[in-house]
């Protein structure tokens, strides 16, 4: 009998690829990191440079004002900051200055860029992360149900809901917050960097439009798992509804979700913008808001560049999730 069984499982196939498949996979995804990074890199070189008006002017205005502002003073910058260079040769010292982690100086602040940038990334990612937490609160359990319920009061509140958060844009759904929960409850405060009442609304602002489209794709997933032959097959062997769920139903449901976020995170970038400026959240989106109007050339590149890898690198994640939720892109990705 051991015997048997041991043959039956020498010829089960082994869907987990091998090491040498996985390097291959990862190196891969490195090099299209590399190359989205080089690419996000130049494009925000050339947003800066496309900006109307002479760059050297500008800065020098910000710097100075705009009644002290000399052919001398803007002449001073260009050179300074090497805009009188060929715009090639300029992109290659741009790209260096990148490898040595150095994205110059602020002109409002004085501070290196990376200093500023690297206090502003870690509040925006506490609000992505919040974020994603307030989706997966409210929209899961709505989509999990509706699915498993289709046609139900839950169901038909669940779309409508869906319906009504999507249509709303995010600085409108932030002004409603505003005046509901912070002016007319006062339960929190309207802006500010405190990170216990502060992160509550720009959260909910980014989180409630996030979970209105994961409610119906975890609507539809469960709907597909529950009508799933790995579904029947474990109620067959005895398991319960909830026990069939929970062991097969919830994991062929995780994949199309986790891929879901990954899509929508140009939405958390996106809306970050709007969010942090509305409520004076001190992250990179309301950091790149202020640089404009200063005319801050070496932040906007920086804040710009960064916020274009948080999202190149968001989407690894989710990928490398995905891989490791289905088999069947694991042998995929490994082929």
């Amino acid at each position: 009998m051991n015997k048997t069984i041991d043959n039956i499982e020498t010829m089960t196939p082994d869907i987990t690829p091998s090491r040498t498949a996985w390097t291959a996979m990862l190196l891969r995804r490195a090099i299209q990191i590399v190359a989205l990074g080089l690419l996000v890199g130049t494009v925000c070189f050339f947003m800066a440079r496309s900006l109307p008006g002479d760059m050297a002017t500008r800065i020098a205005a910000g710097r100075y004002g705009y009644d002290l502002v000399s052919n001398a003073a803007a002449d001073a910058v260009r050179l300074e900051l090497g805009l009188d260079r060929p715009l090639w040769l300029a992109l290659l010292h741009w790209w260096g200055d990148i490898a040595r982690l150095d994205l110059g100086t602020s002109l409002v602040s004085g501070h290196a860029v990376w200093r500023e940038v690297a206090h502003q990334l870690a509040a925006t990612i506490e609000l992505a992360v919040a974020s994603v937490f307030v989706a997966a609160v409210v929209g899961l359990p709505l989509g999990i149900w509706s699915g498993l319920h289709a046609g139900g009061w839950v169901d038909r509140f669940t779309l409508a809901l869906a319906v009504v958060l999507r249509a709303l844009p995010p600085f409108l759904l932030a002004v409603l917050l505003m005046v509901v929960v912070a002016v007319q409850l006062g339960a929190v405060p309207v802006a500010g960097d405190d990170h216990g009442g502060s992160l509550l609304l720009p959260a909910l602002t980014l989180g409630l439009g996030l979970a209105a489209g994961l409610a119906r794709v975890a609507r539809s997933a469960m709907r597909e798992a529950a009508a799933s032959a790995s579904f029947e097959f474990a109620r067959t062997k005895g398991l319960s509804d909830r026990q069939a769920l929970v062991r097969h139903g919830l994991r062929q449901a995780a994949t199309p979700v986790v891929a879901y976020l990954g899509v929508h995170a140009v939405f958390l970038v996106e809306g970050a913008v709007v969010v942090e400026a509305l409520f004076a959240w001190p992250g990179i989106g309301h950091a790149l808001v202020h640089a404009v109007f200063g005319r801050d050339v070496p932040m906007i590149q920086g804040a710009a560049l960064c916020m274009g890898l948080l999202f190149v690198v968001f989407n690894l994640l989710v990928d490398a999730a995905c891989l490791a939720l289905d088999p069947r892109r694991r042998m995929g990705a490994a082929a």
